[in-house]
């Protein structure tokens, strides 16, 4: 990839892959390597950071561009002209990947073991800026990442319903953005480049629960900005009947600290607060938290928040043997 932006990537760390795809290594992933605590993910769902691929396919387009976001934002456009081949995508992410990572190695702190699992990624966010939906062979993409043994990831904006009522298949666990409990807020705050960006956002909350997947609503909360605005969120909440919930702090860093300041932040105990007393309005129970990432989440049924990915990888290695 060479465009005008590559350079800013490059300093940024992003392994550039094709014609408008990215990897980044999450610092959860290098804290995990090295035998620390991995990603709240973990915590919530049995993610294992060392082995995730924070990848995009969207890097210069999106359909927002959201004062609290804290990356790059070198979006020129809602449509990716020139699309490369979904194999290209994945394989090369990978590689993209294993080269960021490959000072590990001689780390100290990792074990032989930690960087032989690292090399062999089993889970894909594709998460890591842009819109994903706007890349047209989004479910290619998932199909090949599941057919190599691997879980995904899908956090979008919701603003673009179409993609996700055809897309198949589906993710292991689809993400949407909430982070506008009205319409003004909606527009102030995530700054959509669509006009009809907020109608199309409910669409995709009134399509959730008919998607066979599991579904978590993220609300990324801004202090005097978009929170707490309980009733709201609730009733938005309600409309697309997610499995879980994450309420989600602002983080004042990135490209955000040029739009808010340092008091938009909320703290934990107000997260915590937050997510309670919209437990209690949605018939939510509060299963779990991570005070080091101000996060918080709430479900249905909090004994299906940890997904068993040991079986998830063998049976699709015995399907593969098979196949074979």
């Amino acid at each position: 990839m060479e465009n005008k932006y590559a350079s800013v990537y490059r300093k940024q760390h992003y392994g550039l892959v094709g014609k408008h795809s990215a990897v980044k290594v999450c610092h959860w992933t290098k804290k995990e390597l090295s035998g620390e605590e991995g990603c709240y993910k973990g915590t919530f769902y049995g993610i294992r950071s060392h082995q995730c691929v924070q990848m995009t396919p969207a890097l210069n387009s999106c359909t927002e561009n959201c004062t609290f976001c804290w990356r790059f934002q070198g979006f020129d456009s809602m449509h990716i002209s020139d699309e490369d081949d979904p194999e290209l995508i994945l394989e090369e992410s990978i590689k993209a990947h294993r080269k960021l990572i490959s000072g590990f190695k001689g780390n100290a702190k990792v074990t032989k073991e930690r960087w032989e699992e690292a090399e062999n990624p089993k889970h894909i966010a594709i998460s890591l800026t842009g819109e994903p939906t706007l890349y047209s062979r989004l479910g290619e993409f998932i199909a090949l990442a599941k057919k190599r043994g691997m879980t995904t990831f899908l956090v979008t904006n919701g603003t673009l319903p179409m993609v996700l009522e055809k897309l198949d298949p589906l993710p292991t666990q689809l993400y949407v953005t909430v982070a506008g409990p009205t319409k003004q807020i909606f527009n102030d705050v995530l700054n959509p480049a669509l006009g009809n960006a907020w109608e199309n956002f409910n669409r995709t909350l009134e399509l959730l629960p008919s998607l066979d997947t599991r579904i978590v609503l993220r609300h990324t909360l801004v202090k005097d900005v978009n929170m707490p605005y309980l009733d709201e969120y609730a009733a938005l909440d309600t409309k697309a009947d997610p499995d879980f919930i994450e309420c989600k702090g602002y983080v004042h860093v990135g490209q955000s600290i040029t739009k808010l300041t340092m008091d938009n932040m909320p703290s934990h105990d107000s997260i915590l607060e937050f997510s309670n007393a919209l437990a209690g309005k949605i018939g939510y129970q509060f299963t779990a938290d991570r005070r080091d990432s101000r996060v918080a989440l709430i479900s249905k049924d909090p004994s299906t928040a940890k997904i068993d990915f040991d079986e998830i990888f063998k049976a699709r290695d015995e399907k593969m043997i098979s196949v074979a």
